[in-house]
């Protein structure tokens, strides 16, 4: 969405004629399954338009009887403040607030732990009772917006009545048409669905979008690729991605430049073109990226592929290939007075969890010899080692950029830099001290330093268990810092540059974080989902808000 412009997407049951706001789009055919997307252009600056959804003329959004408001386009004004999908650059005109979180399934099942309430619904309550001038500019949903390997019951219903489950991959996803209905499932409920034709949304994926450790380590993709079941599992994983994620974060502009999206629509059925595109994006072609950004007024928001451009070889291991890392640093360049980095997994864990990772790294490059290795392997999928802290080349250039952004090497210094994550089913706060990373041939004032700080938000909708609790605690305590960075030495593993320490949290329940930027000020709030009385999903404030404005005048 623009100052002038607005994207809306659509899926139907069948081929018909979309109108939304006196625009027309046909549908487009992918293996039997329709979708849409309506451009509604010319629109007036600061302006907001109450909109309708018809298929061949006949009204089919709103429901009827539907208990929420009706859905909304809010265009921003002529240099306020800039929302998803535009370009250009404004004054900044009222405060930027932008949601975030991850990690959400239909259903959390987790042997003798309660299923929570739902953050995205809590959301949506919340924001049927908040002024439409008080609502987030954009929702940015960080990854495993989907898990394809935990369906809801009634993905499990759909698989059972197609296949036999007793034959991998079981109960998980395996193709294209299973994908539509996890999709259904996920978003089809009347609070989350009606959100997300409120709300600008931008979305990245995680691993359990496709298969949890997806790209876990090369060992791990060889396995899978050699599974018979595996192709079509990628393949429709990529392919849905593009369809019900990927093609939201594309403004009009970028759209019309789109070569997949202009092979799309010349299609009868789009199948062909977009399994043979998902097969490319499997391999890692050139000319193929997931990252993003967004400008909001004078707020950038990179949105960084932490999954699919992994170079996985022992030695050598990164968590985006050069290729991908030279646009992350393009994508930060200019005079912003916020820069925020959407990453879905963690940059700054827990210092004993941060130095087991980086241990588990250098034993699994043989720092400790072949056997060593064969179980570092086992344990770093185990327990999921495989954050920023596990690919420390990556870890290592990602704290050049921090301190390039604040020392002004890239332009302006912003009054911050936030890094927001999810995937660890816990939320935290983490400010982060840049005094101890020098660069060469760049001076650094103290006086112009950007405070930089680590947002996790995550789960919207999860469990973790108590067995996992105990070890994040574990790596939280003295002892476990201690005792990780002890063998994080002795295997020869990269020391951290950066200082951090955890201010805020763990907490473990589901919640969303809203950030909020006026001026040269920054704020994080984040909130708890709890059940209300009537059996609603509502948000209460997790005891504390985190205000920033002192330090970023």
């Amino acid at each position: 969405m623009s100052h002038t412009a607005a994207t809306i997407w659509v899926e139907t049951d069948r081929a018909c004629e979309v109108a939304i706001l006196g625009r027309r789009a046909r549908t487009f055919e992918v293996a039997g399954h329709y979708y849409a997307l309506v451009v509604a252009d010319d629109l007036r600056p600061g302006s907001e338009h109450e909109y309708q959804v018809e298929l061949d003329g006949a009204v089919r959004w709103p429901e009827p009887g539907s208990p929420f408001p009706p859905s909304t386009v809010r265009t921003r004004h002529d240099g306020g403040r800039d929302i998803p999908g535009d370009g250009g650059r404004d004054g900044g005109r009222g405060p930027v607030r932008l949601a975030f979180g991850s990690c959400r399934v239909a259903r959390a099942r987790v042997p003798r732990m309660p299923d929570r309430p739902d953050a995205l619904a809590a959301f949506a309550t919340r924001l049927r009772q908040t002024p439409r001038d008080r609502w987030p500019d954009a929702l940015l949903m960080i990854g495993d917006q989907v898990y394809a390997d935990n369906p809801g019951p009634a993905t499990r219903e759909f698989i059972g009545q197609r296949r036999d489950q007793s034959k991998p991959p079981g109960y998980e996803v395996a193709d294209f048409a299973e994908y539509c209905r996890l999709y259904r499932e996920a978003w089809s409920q009347p609070p989350v669905r009606w959100l997300l034709s409120v709300i600008p949304t931008a979305m990245i994926f995680d691993d359990h979008d496709f298969h949890d450790d997806w790209n876990n380590s090369a060992a791990w993709r060889r396995e899978y690729t050699a599974k018979p079941w595996w192709r079509s599992r990628i393949t429709g994983a990529y392919l849905s991605y593009w369809l019900y994620q990927h093609l939201g974060n594309l403004s009009p502009e970028e759209l019309a430049k789109d070569e997949v999206w202009r092979q799309v629509r010349e299609s009868g059925d789009a199948a062909a073109v977009l399994t043979e595109f998902a097969v490319r994006a499997d391999e890692r072609a050139a000319g193929i990226r997931w990252s993003f950004h967004r400008d909001f007024g004078g707020v950038r928001v990179v949105v960084i592929d932490s999954r699919s451009r992994r170079v996985l070889d022992p030695g050598g291991r990164r968590m985006a290939d050069e290729a991908e890392w030279r646009w992350v640093t393009e994508a930060v360049s200019g005079d912003w007075e916020h820069v925020v980095l959407a990453t879905s997994l963690p940059l700054l864990l827990p210092r004993g969890i941060d130095a087991l990772e980086a241990w588990n790294e250098a034993v699994c490059d043989r720092a400790w010899g072949r056997l060593a290795a064969r179980a570092g392997e086992r344990l770093r999928r185990a327990v999921d080692l495989e954050h920023w802290a596990a690919f420390r080349a990556s870890f290592a250039d990602f704290e050049t950029l921090l301190a390039g952004l604040a020392a002004g090497a890239h332009g302006t210094p912003p009054a911050s830099i936030t890094i927001i994550s999810g995937d660890v089913h816990n939320n935290y706060l983490a400010p982060a001290d840049l005094s101890t990373v020098s660069l060469p041939d760049v001076a650094e004032p103290a006086s112009r330093r950007s405070v930089v700080y680590q947002v996790v938000c995550s789960p919207f909708h999860h469990v973790l268990s108590r067995k996992l609790r105990v070890m994040y605690w574990l790596g939280m305590s003295r002892a476990g810092e201690i005792g990780g960075v002890a063998l994080a030495r002795l295997a020869g593993a990269r020391r951290p540059r950066i200082r951090w320490r955890l201010t805020r949290g763990p907490w473990f329940e589901n919640m969303i974080c809203l950030l909020e930027f006026d001026g040269r000020g920054a704020r994080a709030r984040f909130d708890r989902a709890l059940q209300g009385e009537d059996g609603t999903p509502v948000l209460e404030p997790a005891a504390t808000i985190f205000d920033h404005s002192a330090l970023t005048t």
